[in-house]
């Protein structure tokens, strides 16, 4: 099953989001170099959201396309409940996967650009890479194609990114910097809204996976 789920993962265009990702990295880490930009953990964090969500959007939005495309959904929906374990194994792996990948980034952005706790960077960047991730695995059983489920989410992350500046300091922010303490707020009060902050997309994120395979009990839509 594992084998199974990375040969999904890895098929198609994963790679070249991959180096799009770390390409995206580059470009706007030589960038901020060559604007005298001074680098801290606010800035690091900025720096490797995007590459985040761009790991997690392949092969979460386009994950239930590739089994139809390979012909696995009429296997995988012929054998009771092993489909639960498919998807769920699946996302584990994608989750894995994008962490390690994170904290490789990460490590790449402390040598190079400003010394960061490396762990604890990759750690802080899952929550809204997990929920953005989660988002689009929900709308892929909705939608039940690839392209249409990367429009809305797609969509959905502008829209989201044009509001942020009304709720860039609340708890509801998905795209929230836990390491930028606004002026004039007081640090306890600040990590407070920080941790509901994840807890939001924590809950978030179960709510969207438990109804994505709430929906995939619908066959007769898949297959």
């Amino acid at each position: 099953m594992i084998r199974y789920n990375m040969k999904i993962i890895f098929s198609g265009r994963f790679i070249w989001f991959l180096l799009a990702a770390f390409a995206f990295f580059l470009i706007f880490a030589i960038q901020m170099v060559w604007n005298n930009v001074i680098f801290s953990e606010v800035v690091v964090y900025s720096l490797l959201i995007f590459p985040g969500i761009l790991l997690i959007f392949y092969p979460t939005v386009f994950g239930i396309q590739s089994d139809d495309d390979s012909r696995m959904l009429e296997i995988l929906f012929g054998i009771p409940n092993y489909r639960y374990k498919v998807w769920l194994v699946r996302l584990l792996l994608i989750y894995i996967l994008v962490f390690l990948m994170i904290v490789l980034f990460s490590f790449v952005a402390s040598v190079l650009l400003y010394r960061v706790d490396v762990l604890e960077m990759a750690y802080q960047l899952m929550y809204p890479v997990i929920f953005m991730g989660s988002l689009s695995f929900m709308f892929s059983t909705v939608i039940k194609n690839g392209n249409g489920t990367a429009v809305i989410v797609i969509l959905i992350g502008v829209a989201l990114l044009m509001i942020q500046n009304n709720i860039a300091r609340t708890q509801w922010n998905v795209f929230l910097n836990p390491f930028q303490l606004p002026t004039n707020y007081n640090e306890i009060i600040w990590q407070g809204i920080v941790t509901k902050n994840r807890i939001f997309l924590g809950v978030g994120s179960v709510i969207f996976i438990l109804y994505g395979l709430y929906n995939l009990q619908k066959r007769e839509k898949f297959v």
